[in-house]
């Protein structure tokens, strides 16, 4: 692969993003991000083609539209898994279907090898992938989409056994990298999945210990405790650990669910609004409750008196607003309180000065949105690791206001009351949460700035990349 001072003047690295758009909005700044840093760096990115997200492709595309030293490969439309194994386990179904692209992209990476490659950098569903690097002599780097603290989760499981799946009754686990103990109604669904799903935690927490370092989306003056905990005595064979965060697509991509003329409905509205005074109730790319769900958020909004914009996905229409929200709703709405809208440019509408709250799942993106604008957050977790986010930003860092930490879709209900509830405390200016997550915003903007923590990782990755092999 040519020699040092060869390698160095051109120097690729190949990445491979799981294709959900949650994992691809910070894969691909955190691609942009080293070609910018570093004239020596071109980026491939292998994209992958996937039944349940149809819109990866495009979303590639525009991002990276005026990026020319960025090369993309598609690699081939193999057969999926059984649908069957996606209702029993998802984790495990993604497993699957990455397994059977390992041909595709050993194939495409050895016709790659013409040119110097120091690296290969997989997300936490591509880390299957890691064999076809040692294959090939290319080291392996993990860029987790998520926390170093669910990261410490992934390698706290290493310690017990590929079938002790967890239990609701288990006690409260002592895991390194959260200062207090953590409930296990708080854990991810799939740590207590018999079909596939914990046993593919397990496995892909292997891989993590096959990389040369472990890449995160966030910064170390919010998680220095628990990068602090996987760099003691008895983790000394974790890889290194670098904090890169945080990486947000402040342009905001298109939504292909957003037309201009809804974004500029939302936006003209917000632009109405007193200073903070909003609540934006937002629950991610695959969030969304049923009609009883729905009904008891529209009680809390009346009975709070909060303005607020909701973004709901399939919002109701005057003809079955009865169906989902209480008797006259839609009207007392119109009267100026609030938005119900389809999607929401999330960015745009975090940055904008009317909006003084965030009701959210809790998903890594959009928790890093709210810190980077100073918006505190009511918690609402639905799925992944939304849980565990949920509860160390509450009870470890008093970085939110606590409405939910351990909700589960499908089996609980909030009632209107306990909404109404949080939805006041969340608005209360006076809240140490505000105070905190106002500290935090600078610290995260820091961290980016040339000298700052996170600026001061990427090139002790580089570095690390460019000594590779």
């Amino acid at each position: 692969m040519g020699g040092s001072s060869e390698k160095n003047k051109n120097a690729e690295l190949i990445l491979i993003p799981s294709p959900g758009i949650g994992h691809l909005t910070s894969s691909l700044e955190f691609a942009q991000l080293l070609i910018n840093r570093d004239n020596r760096l071109s980026v491939t990115i292998l994209c992958i083609k996937f039944p349940f997200t149809p819109f990866a492709d495009s979303y590639i595309r525009t991002a990276l539209a005026s990026q020319p030293k960025i090369k993309l490969i598609d690699l081939p439309l193999v057969e999926p898994p059984p649908r069957e194994l996606a209702l029993n386990s998802p984790e495990h179904y993604i497993w699957t279907f990455m397994e059977s692209l390992k041909p595709h992209v050993r194939a495409i990476m050895q016709n790659i090898l013409s040119h110097p490659v120091v690296g290969l950098v997989l997300d936490i569903f591509t880390m299957s992938m890691v064999d076809v690097g040692d294959e090939l002599g290319i080291p392996s780097y993990m860029f987790m989409t998520s926390n170093v603290a669910f990261t410490a989760f992934m390698l706290f499981l290493l310690s017990r056994r590929m079938e002790d799946v967890f239990s609701d009754s288990d006690p409260d686990l002592s895991i390194p990298g959260f200062p207090d103990p953590v409930p296990p109604s708080v854990l991810p669904d799939a740590a207590f999945n018999k079909d596939g799903g914990y046993a593919t935690y397990y496995k892909l927490a292997k891989r993590f210990m096959d990389t040369k370092g472990i890449i995160v989306n966030s910064f170390s003056e919010l998680e220095q405790y628990a990068i602090d905990a996987l760099s003691e005595e008895g983790q000394s064979r974790t890889p290194p650990v670098y904090a890169v965060g945080p990486l947000i697509d402040l342009k905001g991509q298109p939504n292909p669910n957003l037309d201009q003329a809804q974004h500029d409905k939302v936006l003209k509205w917000l632009d109405e609004q007193p200073g903070s005074s909003v609540v934006f109730l937002c629950f991610g790319s695959m969030g969304g409750f049923g009609p009883s769900q729905t009904r008891e958020i529209a009680l809390a909004l009346q009975g709070s008196g909060v303005r607020f914009l909701w973004a709901m996905r399939s919002p109701p229409t005057s003809d079955n607003a009865d169906r989902t929200l209480p008797e006259g709703f839609l009207e007392w709405m119109e009267e100026g309180k609030g938005m119900v809208c389809g999607w929401a440019p999330q960015v745009e509408v975090l940055a904008h000065k009317a909006i003084g709250g965030f009701v959210s799942h809790c998903g890594w993106n959009s928790i890093l949105e709210s810190l980077w604008f100073g918006v505190p957050i009511l918690t609402w977790p639905i799925y992944a690791e939304q849980q565990l986010n949920a509860f160390w930003m509450v009870r470890g860092y008093e970085l939110a206001v606590e409405l939910k930490v351990d909700y589960r879709r499908g089996s609980d209900l909030v009632m209107a009351e306990e909404i109404e509830k949080g939805l006041k405390q969340l608005m209360d200016g006076d809240n140490v949460v505000h105070k905190n997550v106002k500290e935090m915003k600078e610290k995260a903007r820091n961290a980016v700035l040339t000298g700052g923590s996170s600026y001061i990782a990427v090139g002790k990755l580089i570095d690390n990349m460019l000594g590779s092999n």
